[in-house]
């Protein structure tokens, strides 16, 4: 029986504004993208970016993260890949891929790229946000230069092509065929786990795992209802034997159960306050795409972000892969704490510190010059793909309390005991005005500008009992030394001669308004004060750091909304 054929059509349109993406990817309420010619001016400049001859037949993987409007999303993508050339579009059953698995599937298969359907962790629903990212054939997140075709061309658009009649059930795994106007195009809806389960088996040995999850450890995490719980079911509960009820809110919402899918101490509380009974000695939470993840100990025992990256540098040789492979460099994001920095120093390791944005981190990667990397912002990962990797980072940990037979807090403070510690904290102020958060930066960037930066240099500021003394300020800017490209302006640094640090930028990752990030970093190598409070330990440089920025008085938010 032949194919239907499915005639394209050249719809008129008129560019719309606002579709510049950020650190990853396009993000808007869900009511923008809700305007078909929104949605459709967006895929249709990210395929016209893509070279004609790359595009011609190529495949490419779609999926996302479940949240409301990925349906109708994934049906605008399939009508206009099948008018534009493509030869097949590999998409996860229903539609759902972790962005993880993502990048896993876009390796495997060799695709040109692959559309992801989310806005991370932010919130879903109706009343929610909603996103669309585009990674290459890497598995990475396009770089700048890409991203910056894709947005010329929607303040250029005049046609979309599509075939608005073609309408494919993506609920069972199988494949499809269909004619357009004569072209093969092909639809092949994959189990959404089994590819990336298959390369965890790779890297982790999971009979250890198993042993470990089996034993005496209560383990807990919670998928937040985003698109990790298929994955943490069939990894954790039908493969490492974790019983059912260690899995909490694993079935994917539109809404994420009216949720914030962020896990950090304050949108994941119910998780803290569970591991807080002490019942439980491991708990971790995912976001929405699952590319993020928050790693809990016994009683509510938080490893931060910056912390938990250097732990599993540290503890590479506990995981097979990295047995294998070798660690080749480290690297973290600028505002991330440099727990990882002492690490690479004392394993003698190539380190890099980059702007705040996964794809940074492919190009080292591909290099050959980079094997484990992370963000404060909750992401942490290796070259085992091309994005952050919350499931990954959580069998990491369990990994290395397998090899070490160590909790998590006895785990970290050995690690304290070796490299010292790093006290930080991120204080977030979300949907923030632009202009006063802007006046904020361009009060700081005047403040380190290269022309006046040395009457900043020596000052001092005092504090309590605590001084500090500017060694070094500046705006943040960033040669790849890969390709030689050029990204400044990536976030104020004002550091204190005791290496203490105070950073300030806006986030890339909001729909609305600005988030003003503040982060706080500062070393301490006596071991008597390793468990003092974070905050306690902080907030002489808090208050420096608020009086420098005038943020307070410029934004009029007097308390942040998430302090991490």
């Amino acid at each position: 029986m032949s194919a239907k054929t499915f005639s394209v059509k050249c719809e008129a349109t008129t560019p719309c504004e606002g579709q510049k993406p950020g650190t990853s990817g396009l993000r808007k309420h869900v009511t923008v993208f809700q305007s078909w010619r929104y949605t459709a001016n967006f895929v249709q400049s990210i395929l016209s970016a893509m070279d004609g001859a790359t595009r011609e037949g190529c495949t490419l993987v779609v999926g996302g993260d479940g949240r409301y409007y990925m349906k109708t999303a994934v049906q605008i993508i399939i009508q206009i890949s099948a008018a534009n050339g493509i030869g097949k579009l590999v998409i996860g059953q229903s539609g759902l891929l972790s962005t993880p698995a993502m990048s896993c599937l876009i390796r495997k298969r060799q695709a040109a790229g692959g559309i992801i359907l989310t806005a991370s962790h932010n919130p879903g629903g109706p009343d929610g946000d909603f996103g669309i990212k585009f990674n290459i054939s890497n598995g990475g997140p396009a770089p700048a230069g890409i991203t910056d075709a894709i947005y010329d061309l929607t303040k250029t658009i005049s046609t979309v092509k599509h075939c608005p009649d073609l309408n494919v059930d993506v609920s069972s795994i199988g494949t499809q065929q269909f004619d357009i106007q004569g072209r093969q195009f092909i639809i092949e809806v994959v189990d959404s786990v089994e590819d990336y389960l298959a390369l965890m088996r790779e890297i982790f040995d999971f009979e250890a795992l198993k042993k470990l999850l089996s034993g005496p450890l209560k383990f807990v995490v919670n998928a937040m209802h985003g698109v990790v719980g298929p994955y943490a079911k069939r990894i954790f509960c039908q493969e490492l034997g974790a019983p059912a009820d260690s899995c909490l809110n694993c079935d994917p919402k539109e809404d994420f159960g009216g949720h914030h899918p962020d896990p950090n101490l304050t949108y994941a509380a119910d998780l803290v306050n569970l591991m807080k009974k002490g019942v439980h000695g491991f708990g971790a939470a995912f976001d929405g795409d699952g590319d993020r993840n928050m790693i809990l100990g016994k009683n509510g025992f938080f490893v931060t972000p910056s912390d938990s990256i250097a732990v599993i540098a540290a503890n590479a040789k506990c995981i097979p892969y990295f047995k294998k492979t070798g660690v080749k460099g480290l690297a973290r994001s600028m505002p991330t704490s440099g727990a990882l920095d002492r690490v690479a120093k004392a394993e003698s390791l190539e380190f890099f510190e980059v702007p705040t944005g996964w794809k940074f981190f492919g190009n080292l990667m591909d290099a050959d010059r980079l094997s484990l990397c992370g963000e404060e912002s909750f992401g942490t990962g290796s070259d085992h793909i091309r994005e952050k990797d919350g499931l990954w980072a959580v069998l990491a940990w369990l990994s290395i309390m397998a090899a070490r037979q160590q909790s998590v807090e006895e785990v970290l403070r050995d690690h304290w005991e070796k490299y010292g510690r790093n006290f930080f904290t991120r204080y977030d102020y979300e949907n923030v005005e632009s202009e006063p958060a802007q006046q904020m930066m361009a009060n700081l960037r005047n403040l380190v500008d290269t022309d006046k930066v040395g009457m900043f240099i020596g000052r001092e500021f005092a504090e309590g009992n605590k001084t500090y003394k500017v060694s070094k300020a500046d705006d943040f800017e960033y040669t790849d030394p890969i390709d030689k490209s050029l990204s400044k302006n990536q976030g104020i640094r004002i550091i204190f001669q005791d290496g203490s640090r105070v950073i300030f930028r806006l986030s890339g990752t909001g729909s609305s308004g600005a988030t003003v990030r503040m982060y706080i970093d500062s070393y301490e190598s006596d071991s008597a004060k390793f468990s003092l409070d974070a905050q306690t330990v902080l907030q002489p440089l808090v208050k420096i750091a608020l009086g420098i920025s005038q943020l307070r008085e410029l934004t009029g938010r007097l308390e942040p909304t998430v302090i991490t």
